[in-house]
């Protein structure tokens, strides 16, 4: 349901308003979308990988708890991670591919796989 003249000028002075008294928070609101918090996590999870990995490379030698360590901190990651690509989903990954503009997540090219071709139904009126 479309607003009317009325409820658009209310929006319009109460956005104008918060510009004026907050820019910074106005930017932030306007820059940020519901999927950006999963989206910031998952790069956290996988510099925390990263971060397990290389102490399990680094201490294996030296001690086997230190590698154990750095496997724990694998292992939070790796959870950590799918944890939030579960909260991010296939809209918000849609959403951050357009964000992006790889757009390698969105169904572009679905003329070009076989697969999705063939599933696709070539009349939808039946």
């Amino acid at each position: 349901m479309p607003l009317s003249d009325d409820e658009q000028k209310i929006l319009s002075q109460i956005e104008q308003q918060l510009h004026e008294s907050d820019p910074g928070l106005a930017n932030e609101v306007a820059t940020t979308t519901v999927y950006s918090h999963a989206a910031r996590n998952i790069k956290w999870s996988i510099l925390g990988f990263i971060i397990g990995l290389t102490v399990i490379v680094l201490t294996l030698s030296m001690s086997f708890w230190l590698a154990f360590a750095g496997f724990a901190i694998m292992l939070a990651a790796a959870l950590y991670f799918e944890q939030n690509m579960r909260r991010l989903g296939k809209a918000g990954m849609d959403q951050l591919s357009m964000r992006v503009g790889s757009g390698g997540l969105r169904n572009g090219n679905s003329d070009r796989n076989p697969f999705l071709r063939r599933f696709r139904p070539e009349n939808p009126d039946n």
